[in-house]
């Protein structure tokens, strides 16, 4: 059995507001979630923005090596450049190691690539310079296979343009926001046809699989494919080779 967990992105997004709960609850369930990871080697957990700096300590504290992620423009993408800049830096400051920005695909889809490329270079740049590693999550399962391969090679081709080579293994493209809301029982995270066209077009970029993963044999299958990171909200149930229960 191939040891899948050094590759998980252990997940809970939810807000207080999208679950009910308080932020001291949210933040209890951000902690056993960390907990969880640091006893299991789990390489990351991904939270929001807002929990950062108390995960970050509880962290330092437990003398554990998981790795901090969150999530910036979420879930929309439509947040201005200054804006997605804005939250990346606060999340910088409190100690995010992994930025997860979800990139516009509005303006992509209404033929804004000026404003696609802007953003990208200029949060993959303030990443960088913080030694960060910066994902972008394309949402695709609101594009056509067409436009998943065009969107992920402009990625590729962008990141090649303006980053030195040794850069580009920190700049990933991601598959999903697991909040995307899609009709007729579509898939709105990870699919093998999705995840294999943005393999075949990110050139030097590595890829993250998120949502979708049900299974420890989904989660080596997507490995083998190619994938180098998968976002969960079931890491823990794929690492004792049970299948799935969250959606994410």
């Amino acid at each position: 059995m191939m040891n899948i967990a050094q590759y998980l992105d252990s997940t809970y997004l939810k807000t207080p507001a999208q679950s009910g709960l308080s932020d001291e609850e949210t933040l209890q369930k951000d902690i056993e979630l960390t907990q969880e990871a640091i006893d299991n080697g789990i390489f990351a957990v991904m939270i929001r923005p807002d929990y950062v700096s108390e995960i970050k300590k509880y962290i330092q504290e437990k003398q554990s090596n998981v790795v901090v992620g969150t999530v910036i423009g979420f879930h929309e993408g439509t947040y201005s450049v200054d804006e997605k800049l804005a939250e990346a830096t606060k999340a910088i400051a409190d100690g995010a190691d992994e930025l997860d920005f979800v990139i516009n695909y509005n303006a992509y889809l209404e033929g804004d690539l000026g404003l696609v490329k802007e953003e990208f270079v200029q949060c993959t740049a303030l990443c960088l310079q913080h030694y960060k590693i910066a994902k972008w999550i394309i949402e695709i399962a609101a594009l056509t296979d067409a436009q998943i391969a065009d969107l992920t090679k402009h990625i590729s081709t962008w990141a090649e343009e303006n980053f030195s080579e040794n850069d580009l293994s920190k700049i990933f493209v991601k598959s999903s926001t697991g909040f995307y809301k899609t009709e007729n029982g579509k898939a709105n995270g990870a699919t093998f046809e999705g995840i294999k066209i943005m393999l075949d077009n990110a050139g030097k970029l590595p890829v993250k699989a998120a949502g979708g993963v049900r299974t420890p044999e989904d989660a080596e299958k997507m490995i083998n494919l190619g994938v180098k990171r998968i976002g969960t909200s079931s890491a823990l149930a794929l690492i004792k080779n049970q299948s799935a229960s969250e959606g994410y």
